[in-house]
């Protein structure tokens, strides 16, 4: 089980680049360390009211890329300052971020307990404080942090060499446990938000037939993506033009290359989005099935 524990980072937290090499693009570490900081100060002004936070850069070091942050906290002296909340911040920024990718997946659980929230999505865990969780809550709120931590996701999606990202304790820390892949990234990315707590995010997938409707409409075919079968219609008018010209014949088995779109609700209880319907919007290419060849005829 790999597992990330968010109490771990308080104060300062360990931003992991997964590259090819030990070096960054001087823009991509600029735009993502200012997306952070504005991130930052977001979620404070929404959990720790009547107090500024900086967000200073520490040390930069390799394997991939690494860059150490941590938070200063000053108050503001004035009638409206509330009781410091310390150390929580940090932990809601990486919590926040974990939990936004870990969400475009159906497998995800969420364990409510007093203490503590576990997060699990298949051999995965994070743990995290329930202060932190609850405080995650009231961040992602303000408009401000959301838009923050999108451009953090557009930072690395628009530079090919990062190939993953995640979180460590400390410079010395080895490799995260759990790196959050570039593809889900990218996804995260493209989310939408929509109102009363719904989202719709797309995702470029491969799905396998499982079920054809041979008509337009909005029947629902039915595929299997990510080992779990979904239904979606597809609404695709030039994917429906080239298979009633018979450009491509479809059977049960083929894959078809679209771009997903994923319908996903808020659970009130939980606050995590959980995926309520889909709809292939786009087909980029249909793949046949493999057949079996007998040696006899090779």
């Amino acid at each position: 089980m790999k597992i990330v524990d968010i109490s771990k980072f308080e104060d300062s937290v360990v931003l992991y680049f997964d590259t090819s090499n030990t070096t960054i693009n001087a823009y991509t570490l600029a735009s993502t360390l200012v997306s952070i900081a504005d991130a930052a100060k977001a979620a404070n002004s929404s959990v720790n009211a009547g107090h500024n936070i900086e967000i200073i850069v520490e040390a930069l070091g390799e394997g991939s890329f690494k860059a150490k942050i941590s938070a200063v906290y000053t108050t503001s002296k004035n009638i409206f300052s509330s009781q410091l909340v310390a150390g929580v911040v940090i932990g809601l920024l990486s919590n926040y971020i974990y939990e936004r990718v870990f969400s475009l997946d159906d497998s995800i659980k969420i364990e409510i307990k007093t203490d503590e929230v576990i997060i699990n999505k298949g051999d995965e865990k994070i743990v995290v404080p329930r202060n932190v969780y609850d405080a995650t809550r009231e961040a992602e709120k303000n408009p401000k942090f959301v838009q923050s931590i999108e451009r953090t996701f557009q930072a690395v999606e628009k530079d090919p060499d990062i190939k993953g990202f995640g979180f460590a304790e400390t410079m010395e820390s080895g490799r995260p446990e759990i790196i959050l892949s570039r593809e889900a990234i990218i996804s995260a990315a493209g989310e939408v938000e929509l109102i009363d707590g719904v989202r719709v995010i797309p995702e470029t997938v491969e799905l396998q037939i499982l079920k054809a409707i041979l008509e337009r409409g909005k029947r629902k075919w039915e595929f299997m993506w990510r080992g779990i079968k979904i239904s979606a219609p597809i609404t695709s008018q030039g994917f429906y033009k080239e298979f009633f010209n018979h450009d491509i014949t479809i059977a049960p088995g083929d894959s078809l290359e679209v771009k997903l779109l994923i319908k996903q609700v808020r659970n009130e209880d939980t606050g995590i989005f959980v995926n309520k319907s889909y709809e292939v919007a786009e087909v980029y290419k249909h793949i046949p099935r493999l057949k079996q060849v007998s040696m006899e005829n090779v």
